[in-house]
C-alpha cells in the first residue's frame, strides 16, 4: 500500500491505495456483525414457520414440499453468505479503479488524502493526474491533467486544513505547487534543487507546511510565497521520507533513510525547557533511533500530542513518547511543582555552557556520528571555495548566496 487515510464520514472508515491501481474502503470493525443478526433472525423466523406448519399441518401436500424446497434454498444462500463473511469479515468494503490506460503501471496509485470537511478523497497516480472521487461513485467525479504544464508524476497530494478547495502537490520533476480544484487552474509552483518526498499541513497554521526532500533536509514554507522556505531543518545524514505534525501545530516529527526519528521545534520563542537552546535554530531537539529499527517511511503524532507512530522498513510500527523524560501518567501536585521547578533552573542557567552540553547532547550511532562529521567537512569546503570565489572575482560581480535560496 502506498497511502492510506482515514475519512471522516463514517467511524472507523478508511482508504487505501497501491501500485496494483486499485483504492480499497475498509472498516474497522467486522462486517458480519449485522449480517450475522440478521441471518440469526431470519433462520429462527423460518424454524418457527416450518415448527408451526409441522404442528398445524393444514396446507397440501405440494404446498408443504415447495415451501420447503424455498426455506432449504434460503438457508443454503444464508449459510454461504455467512461461509464468505467469516473468511473475510475485515475484508475491503468498496474498492475504485481508474480506467484502463495503454500502460498496465500507468494507473498506479502514490498518494491519497481525505477532504477535511465533506466526504470526497484525492489521488494521485501515475499517468500524471490528480483524481477527485466521491466515495459513492467507482470512477473519479474530476481528474487534472497536465498540472503546471508539466508531464511528471505526482507522487503526494494533500488537501488545506482550512481552504476547502486548495490542493497542495509534490512532483518529480522537483515541483512543489498549489492547485484550486473550483477552477482546475494551477496558482502557484516552485521548483527546488532536489525532489521532495512529503508534505503535510500544519493543522493550526493552514497557510505554512512542511516538505521533506532528499537532500537530507525538512523545510516549512508560507503558502502565500513558495519562492524561499521559511526555515531549514537540517541533521538527517539521509533522505527524509515523511513528516508528522504536532495537533498543537508548534512541532514536527520526521522519518528518515538513516533509520532515525527527529522532532522539530517551530517556534522561535517559548516552549519547555527539554529543547530550550535548540527550538531558535533548525536543530532537532530529540533523535530517537533502535538498533533494529530500519530506513522509517512513515510518522504520525497521536491526537494528544504525547506520543509519536512510526512505520519503518522492517515491518514494525513503534510507539515514541513526544517527550522523551516525560512520566506517563497523570502527576501529582507535588511532581508538577518539582517538574516545573527544574525547568526553571533549566532556563536560568542554560547560558552556561556545561548547562547547554547537557541540554543539547544526544547519542546516535556511530555511522549517524560519521556521516554527521563528513557533512561539516563538506560543508566548510563549500563555505571557503565560495568565499575564494568572491574574494578574487570582481567587486560586485560575485557575492554569496543565502543558503534559503539556494534550496529554490
Amino acid at each position: 500500500s502506498s497511502g492510506v487515510v482515514f475519512g471522516n464520514g463514517v467511524e472507523g472508515f478508511f482508504y487505501s491505495c497501491g501500485e496494483e491501481g486499485l483504492i480499497k474502503g475498509w472498516c474497522c470493525f467486522p462486517r458480519n456483525m449485522s449480517i450475522s443478526a440478521a441471518s440469526d433472525s431470519d433462520e429462527s423466523d423460518s424454524s418457527s414457520d416450518e415448527a408451526d406448519d409441522h404442528d398445524h399441518d393444514k396446507k397440501p401436500k405440494a404446498e408443504r414440499n415447495n415451501s420447503r424446497q424455498k426455506g432449504r434454498h434460503i438457508n443454503k444462500q444464508l449459510s454461504a453468505t455467512n461461509q464468505i463473511e467469516e473468511e473475510s469479515p475485515y475484508g475491503p468494503t468498496n474498492t475504485y479503479r481508474l480506467p484502463v490506460g495503454k500502460n498496465a503501471y500507468s494507473n498506479a496509485f502514490h498518494s491519497i488524502d481525505h477532504h477535511w470537511s465533506i466526504n470526497q478523497f484525492a489521488t494521485a497516480s501515475s499517468d500524471a493526474s490528480v483524481c477527485l472521487w466521491d466515495p459513492t461513485r467507482s470512477s473519479p467525479i474530476t481528474t487534472f491533467t497536465n498540472l503546471w504544464g508539466s508531464d511528471d508524476t505526482v507522487t503526494t497530494v494533500r488537501y488545506n486544513p482550512a481552504e476547502r478547495d486548495l490542493l497542495a502537490h509534490c512532483s518529480n520533476d522537483r515541483g512543489i505547487g498549489l492547485h484550486d480544484t473550483r477552477t482546475a487552474s494551477a496558482l502557484q509552483k516552485t521548483i527546488m534543487s532536489m525532489k521532495c518526498n512529503c508534505l503535510e499541513w500544519n493543522p493550526m497554521e493552514p497557510y505554512m507546511f512542511a516538505v521533506g526532500n532528499e537532500d537530507y533536509n525538512a523545510y516549512t514554507f508560507d503558502m502565500r510565497k513558495l519562492s524561499r522556505p521559511t526555515k531549514i531543518f537540517k541533521g538527517h545524514v539521509a533522505a527524509v521520507m515523511s513528516v508528522g505534525w504536532s495537533p498543537t501545530g508548534t512541532e514536527f516529527a520526521t522519518g528518515s533513510y538513516d533509520k532515525t526519528l527527529r522532532i522539530f521545534s517551530v517556534r522561535n520563542e517559548g516552549g519547555t525547557a527539554a529543547h530550550v537552546g535548540s527550538n531558535s535554530t533548525g536543530v532537532a531537539r530529540d533523535i530517537y533511533h533502535t538498533k533494529r529499527m530500519q530506513r522509517i517511511f512513515s510518522v504520525a503524532y497521536t491526537l494528544d500530542h504525547k506520543y509519536i507512530l512510526s512505520g519503518s522498513d522492517d515491518t514494525n510500527i513503534r510507539l515514541w513518547k513526544a517527550r522523551s523524560s516525560e512520566k506517563v501518567g497523570q502527576l501529582s501536585a507535588r511532581e508538577e511543582t518539582s517538574l516545573q521547578y527544574r525547568q526553571a533552573l533549566v532556563q536560568k542557567y542554560v547560558h552556561l555552557p556545561e548547562v547547554k552540553r547537557i541540554a543539547k547532547s544526544r547519542r546516535v550511532p556511530k555511522f549517524i556520528k560519521k556521516e554527521t562529521e563528513m557533512a561539516r567537512v563538506q560543508k566548510e569546503k563549500r563555505r571557503r571555495k565560495e568565499g575564494n570565489v568572491v574574494k578574487h572575482s570582481k567587486p560586485g560581480t560575485k557575492g554569496f548566496t543565502d543558503e534559503k535560496a539556494k534550496a529554490v
